[in-house]
C-alpha cells in the first residue's frame, strides 16, 4: 500500500514537473515589406498538431513543452518561417510573399492547383478562440482541393448594359449571402484561381460591413446612395446603393426556436466538415442567452432526434450531445429537414426567432423524392414562419448551388465557413444579423431617367433578377434583412453622349420620346423599394431619388471605393467582358485607399488576396 502510495506522488510530481517546464511564447506577425498585421497566420509546434492563429492584430500566445521547441509559421502565398524557441519568449517574424510557390501552378478542368498539390494532402494545425472566459481548443486540417472533384456551381450569365428606352425598370431582389467570397478565399489560400461561376460579385460585396447611417425613422433599415466615376471606365459612371440594417441589441432581441439540422454522414467525415462543425455551432451556443432552446437533429442513412428542444441554460447537455456526433452513411437530407421543421414547428415561438440552421457539405444523395419536394416543404415552413439559414463546410464533394437554393426557399441567409474565423465572423460577430430578420422580402426596383442614362447594367445579382411586376405582387418571395446587416448594390451607367461599344444603334422604324420634365431632371434615376415586416404579408414602400452628382473618385466615400474595388476583383476573377481597365495592383490601391478602420481585419486580408493573385496572374 505505502509503495502504491510513494508511485502516485511520484507521478504527480512527474506531471506537476512537466506542466511547469510549458514555456509561454508570445509575439506578432507582421509583413517584411510594409510592416502591417498579418491576421490567420498558422503558428504550429513542429512535429505536432498543437498551435494556435496570429488575431487580426497579428498577435499569437503558444505554450511549448521546452527550449529545444520548434515554431513553424505558415500561410499560403508566404514563406514559410521555422524559428527555434530558445531562451524566447518573446517572438516577433517578419513574412514575405512567397513568389515561388504561387506561381508553380497548372491549369486543370476544375481551375488552376498547385503542382506540389496534385496529390491530396493535409496540413492539421489548431486554433485557441477564447470567449466570455470558455476555451476552446479546434484541430482544423485544411484538406488540398483536388483537380477531379464533383463541387457544382449554378452557371452565371453575367448582366449586360441594357437600354432604358427598351428596359427603363430594372427589378432584383436584395442578398445578404456571403458565401462566395469565403469560397472563393478558400480557393485562393490553395494557391488556385476559383471557378468563374463560384464567383458571385454581390456576395463578395456584401461579405464586408459598410459605414451607413442608421435608420432615422419607423422603418427597419436606411438608404445610403453615391454617384462618382467608375474607375474601371472612366468615361461610365458608378451609382452605390447602400441599405443598414437596424442595430438591435442582444437585451432586445426576441427569443430563439433553433434546430440544428447536422450533416453527419460519410462524406462529412473530413477535419474540416464535422469536426469543424462541431467548433463553429460551440461557439454558437456560448453565445445564446437562458430564453434561447436548441434541438439537434442530425441525418446519414436515417434522420434522428438527439437533443430534444433544451433551454440554453444548459449548455453543457447542449455540448455533451453536440460532441458525441461521429460521421458516417448516406445522406438522408430530405428526411432530416422534414424532421427539424416537425420539431420547430412543435416548439414554434410566437413573436420569436423559429430558425432551422443546416450546416452540410449540401451532398444531398438519398432521401426526399426530389430536390423539387424539398424545396416546396421548405416554402411551406417559410409561410408558417419557421426560416432557413444554410452553413457550407468542406471542399471536393461540395454542393454550392443546391445550398444556394435551400437558403433562398427559407427565407434565411447562406454562409460558406472555411475556417474557424469565418465561423466566428458570422455566428458570433454577426450573430443578430445571421440569425434574426428584421425585414423580408426585400426588392428594389429602379427606373431610369433616358434623357441622362443611355445605358445601364446591375453589377452582380443575376441570380436575384425579377420581373418588373414581380415589384408590386406581395405573393412573390424575395430576400431577408438581418439585424444591422447591410447590403450594397452597384449599377454601371453610360452617359447620354458616351461613345460606347456597349451601347445599341438607334432603332430604324421606331422613335422614342423623351418627356420635357425628364429633360429639365436633375434626377439619374429612381430607386423604390418594398419589404414586409417579418411576421407581415403586405408590403410597405420607400421611394428615393438620386441626382446626377458630379464628385469626383477623390471625393467619394470609402464605402463607395471599397465596393467599387471588391466589384473589380470579382469581374478578373470573372473574366468578366466588362472589366474596364484596371489590374490587380489598381485594385489593391484603390482598396488600400478605402480600408478605413477594419477593426476585425477583413478589408487587410481581402487585400492580400487580391496581392496573391496578382502575382499568380503575374500582371
Amino acid at each position: 500500500m505505502k509503495t502504491k502510495l510513494i508511485y502516485v506522488v511520484l507521478l504527480i510530481s512527474l506531471f506537476s514537473i512537466q506542466a511547469i517546464s510549458q514555456i509561454k511564447v508570445s509575439g506578432k506577425v507582421t509583413s517584411a515589406e510594409d510592416g502591417s498585421a498579418f491576421a490567420g497566420i498558422n503558428i504550429l509546434l513542429k512535429g505536432t498538431s498543437t498551435g494556435t492563429v496570429s488575431d487580426v492584430n497579428g498577435d499569437y500566445s503558444i505554450e511549448v513543452p521546452n527550449s529545444k521547441s520548434v515554431l513553424v509559421f505558415s500561410f499560403i502565398g508566404l514563406v514559410t518561417e521555422e524559428i527555434k524557441v530558445g531562451s524566447k519568449t518573446i517572438i516577433n517574424v517578419q513574412m514575405s510573399p512567397d513568389t515561388q510557390q504561387l506561381s508553380e501552378v497548372v491549369v486543370s478542368g476544375k481551375g488552376r492547383t498547385s503542382k506540389k498539390e496534385h496529390k491530396a494532402a493535409t496540413m492539421d494545425y489548431a486554433e485557441e478562440i477564447s470567449m466570455s472566459g470558455a476555451a476552446y481548443r479546434h484541430h482544423q486540417p485544411v484538406q488540398v482541393y483536388q483537380e477531379t472533384n464533383t463541387e457544382e456551381y449554378a452557371e452565371i450569365s453575367e448582366n449586360g448594359f441594357k437600354n432604358p428606352f427598351q428596359d427603363p425598370i430594372s427589378t432584383f431582389s436584395i442578398d445578404v449571402d456571403a458565401a462566395s467570397y469565403s469560397n472563393v478565399r478558400r480557393f485562393l489560400n490553395l494557391g488556385q484561381m476559383p471557378p468563374k461561376d463560384a464567383v458571385r460579385i454581390e456576395e463578395m460585396i456584401n461579405y464586408f460591413d459598410y459605414d451607413y447611417e442608421q435608420p432615422k425613422n419607423s422603418d427597419p433599415f436606411a438608404i445610403n446612395t453615391e454617384v462618382a466615376p467608375s474607375p474601371w471606365n472612366k468615361d461610365h459612371k458608378l451609382v452605390h446603393i447602400g441599405l443598414q440594417g437596424k442595430d438591435i441589441s442582444m437585451d432586445n432581441l426576441p427569443p430563439s426556436n433553433l434546430v440544428f439540422l447536422l450533416d453527419v454522414s460519410g462524406s462529412m467525415s473530413a477535419q474540416n466538415k464535422l469536426p469543424l462543425l462541431k467548433s463553429a455551432f460551440k461557439m454558437l451556443i456560448d453565445k445564446l442567452r437562458p430564453e434561447d432552446k436548441v434541438a439537434i437533429v442530425v441525418y446519414a442513412g436515417a434522420a434522428g432526434e438527439v437533443l430534444p428542444s433544451t433551454s440554453a441554460s444548459e449548455k453543457d447537455k447542449i455540448l455533451d450531445a453536440l460532441d458525441q456526433l461521429n460521421a458516417g452513411g448516406s445522406t438522408a437530407g430530405g428526411a432530416g429537414i422534414e424532421l427539424a421543421y416537425k420539431i420547430a414547428q412543435k416548439n414554434f415561438i410566437k413573436d420569436g426567432n423559429n430558425r432551422i440552421i443546416l450546416a452540410t457539405d449540401g451532398d444531398f444523395n438519398v432521401g426526399a423524392s426530389s430536390d423539387k419536394a424539398m424545396e416546396e416543404l421548405i416554402e411551406e415552413k417559410r409561410d408558417a414562419g419557421v426560416f432557413l439559414t444554410v452553413l457550407g463546410f468542406g471542399m471536393g464533394n461540395y454542393k454550392d448551388s443546391k445550398m444556394e437554393i435551400l437558403a433562398d426557399k427559407g427565407n434565411g441567409n447562406y454562409a460558406y465557413i472555411d475556417n474557424i474565423l469565418e465561423a466566428k465572423k458570422v455566428l458570433v460577430n454577426e450573430f443578430g444579423g445571421t440569425l434574426f430578420t428584421i425585414a423580408k422580402d426585400v426588392k428594389i426596383q429602379v427606373e431610369f431617367n433616358p434623357a441622362k442614362v443611355q445605358a445601364y447594367r446591375l453589377v452582380g445579382y443575376e441570380n436575384r433578377l425579377l420581373a418588373p411586376e414581380d415589384f408590386n405582387n406581395d405573393k412573390k418571395d424575395a430576400g431577408e434583412l438581418g439585424a444591422g446587416h447591410t447590403v450594397t448594390a452597384l449599377y454601371e451607367i453610360i452617359p447620354v453622349g458616351v461613345k460606347s461599344q456597349f451601347v445599341v444603334d438607334d432603332l430604324k422604324y421606331q422613335k422614342t420620346q423623351i418627356t420635357e420634365g425628364a429633360k429639365n431632371s436633375s434626377e439619374l434615376m429612381t430607386v423604390k423599394l418594398r419589404y414586409k415586416k417579418p411576421d407581415g404579408d403586405t408590403s410597405k414602400l420607400i421611394v428615393k431619388t438620386i441626382n446626377d452628382d458630379k464628385k469626383s473618385m477623390d471625393d467619394t466615400s470609402d464605402n463607395f471605393r471599397w465596393s467599387a474595388a471588391v466589384a473589380a476583383f470579382g469581374m478578373q476573377l470573372r473574366d468578366s467582358d466588362f472589366k474596364g481597365d484596371l489590374n490587380y495592383l489598381d485594385i489593391m490601391n484603390l482598396a488600400k485607399s478605402a480600408r478605413g478602420k477594419d477593426e476585425e481585419g477583413y478589408r487587410a486580408e481581402f487585400i492580400r488576396m487580391v496581392e496573391s493573385c496578382k502575382l499568380l496572374a503575374r500582371n
